[in-house]
């Protein structure tokens, strides 16, 4: 069964997706902060970086492909695009983001990493879906 068709993408799944994605890797960038393991500057280009963005965003792409059921790819290039539509509202609204230390390859760099791993959690957790689905019935 092929379900990567738009129809299948819920747009309140892809937003609780990203903030589930964001949260998890708010929470894993501030306890390696406090580990003394992600700088303070610089951050997102860092090998840290990168594993602390996959594992929230492969969080939120689980929730998203479990929720949904469907459509695991096609949930995560939507919470990716997210993220850009996040970045550039914060950035015309000037909401304190003109600071960031993060140039453009490193935030496409980010964003690569962020959509492989809310694929690959969304892969999974569809599957995880089908499966309960299937041992319920």
């Amino acid at each position: 069964m092929h379900s990567e068709h738009l129809r299948n993408v819920r747009p309140d799944t892809v937003l609780l997706g990203w903030l589930i994605g964001t949260a998890v890797f708010s929470f894993a960038a501030l306890a390696l902060l406090a580990l003394h393991l992600l700088p303070r500057e610089g951050a997102g280009s860092t090998a840290w970086g990168l594993l602390v963005t996959a594992v929230g965003f492969f969080a939120g792409g689980w929730f998203a492909g479990w929720r949904a059921g469907a459509a695991p790819i096609l949930h995560a290039l939507a919470i990716g695009s997210v993220t850009v539509v996040w970045v550039v509202v914060s950035d015309v609204l000037d909401m304190g983001t003109a600071n960031w230390s993060v140039g453009a390859t490193s935030f496409a760099a980010l964003l690569l990493v962020q959509v492989v791993a809310a694929a690959i959690g969304g892969r999974i957790g569809s599957r995880e879906a089908r499966r309960a689905s299937a041992g319920a019935s």
